[in-house]
């Protein structure tokens, strides 16, 4: 068998052009001058398979507007704004009844106050973002977030973040009224500038004065049917603003080496567990007696009263356990009781979405 001679002239002219490509002229000389030093086959032959890989029309690469949408919405914490759209639905129907004697308000109303509302959320959560960029990447459970993962700039963040703000305001302005919009705004300062900047990083008490950014939506929600604020909406503002806390402080407990690490003295980082389990216990009563004290003053009927009550019970019952396992030692499941506060929390607001329609 023929052998061709091997020299500079005959290698490259049976290297793959991919191969070619994959190398600068510099590798491709010194390969071909030290093959001792050089495994050039492999080097060729990686660099051919990652082109191919890059040129195949199966690639799983997204495109880049759609990479972008997906962060922006994730920039947004979407799974907060939905809790906080739960409770301003059935708050509008309860002013409704109070303010026009009964049924379900104008359903463009509605979705303007929930549009409106949710550009408001996600403003808030998008400057939370910027502001913790640099404790979000030590965070394990927030190193997905955009700004974490580079797939949005602290720039786009910023500019998003004002952008989301005054279009909120803006359009609760103009299709709800100038109440709901001032209040949507104060809810965003307020979040932003005493939670995030002056809080957070600065006091356990952090997430308690906290919730008050969290319960806007149910002023913001009834400011936009009534255009006034009566005794009911604060009754409900102080339902959410209590159940922040034993909401929360689970959350902490399960991830208090993440805050720890970071520097954020939430309450389970600075205390032991019997001291936490002991303050969700108070917030838990106060939150069911404040849900009680809306029967009076909103006039509720059975469906609400008898809600109010099991659920009530239930969500203390579950505090308690999280309690006594806090007083044994570490709790073994905190997320239970912070998961069972959300199914809580819209099983209430449920109840107060219905009753105002079948009274009894």
């Amino acid at each position: 068998m023929a052998t061709l001679p091997i020299g500079r002239k005959n290698l490259v002219n049976t290297m793959p052009m991919s191969a070619l490509r994959s190398c600068s002229p510099h590798s491709v000389t010194r390969s071909i001058l030290c093959p001792q030093r050089h495994s050039f086959g492999n080097e060729l032959g990686a660099g051919s398979l990652r082109l191919d890989e890059m040129s195949s029309p199966n690639s799983t690469a997204k495109p880049l507007w759609q990479v972008k949408t997906k962060a922006y919405i994730a920039l947004t914490k979407p799974r907060v704004i939905e809790l906080l759209l739960i409770t301003t639905v059935p708050t509008m129907i309860l002013a409704q009844r109070e303010v026009h004697g009964g049924g379900i308000p104008d359903l463009w109303l509605v979705l303007a106050t929930l549009v409106g509302g949710a550009l408001s959320a996600g403003s808030a959560n998008a400057f939370n973002c910027y502001i913790d960029a640099d404790i979000d990447k030590i965070m394990g459970r927030t190193k997905g977030r955009p700004l974490v993962t580079g797939e949005l700039s602290k720039r786009e963040a910023f500019v998003f973040s004002w952008a989301t703000g005054f279009g909120s305001f803006l359009w609760l302005w103009y299709f709800c009224n100038p109440l709901s919009a001032w209040l949507s705004l104060s809810a965003i300062a307020f979040y932003v500038l005493i939670y995030t900047m002056l809080l957070k990083r600065r006091t356990p008490q952090n997430i308690v004065w906290g919730g008050a950014a969290g319960a806007m939506p149910v002023l913001i929600g009834w400011a936009a049917v009534a255009n006034d604020l009566s005794l009911s909406p604060w009754i409900l503002f102080l339902v959410i603003f209590l159940w922040t806390p034993p909401h929360y402080w689970p959350l902490s407990m399960r991830y208090k080496e993440d805050y720890a690490a970071a520097g954020v003295p939430m309450l389970p980082v600075v205390r032991k567990s019997p001291v936490v389990a002991v303050q969700i216990i108070l917030y838990a009563w106060a939150l069911v007696a404040s849900t009680l004290l809306l029967i009076p003053v909103a006039d509720m009927g059975w469906i609400y009263t008898g809600v109010a009550t099991l659920s009530g019970l239930w969500f203390l019952i579950e505090s308690f356990r999280l309690y006594r396992e806090g007083l044994r030692n570490e709790p073994t499941n905190p997320m239970r009781l912070f998961h069972g506060s959300i199914t809580y929390l819209t099983l209430l607001f449920l109840a107060v979405a219905i009753d105002p329609l079948v009274h009894l």
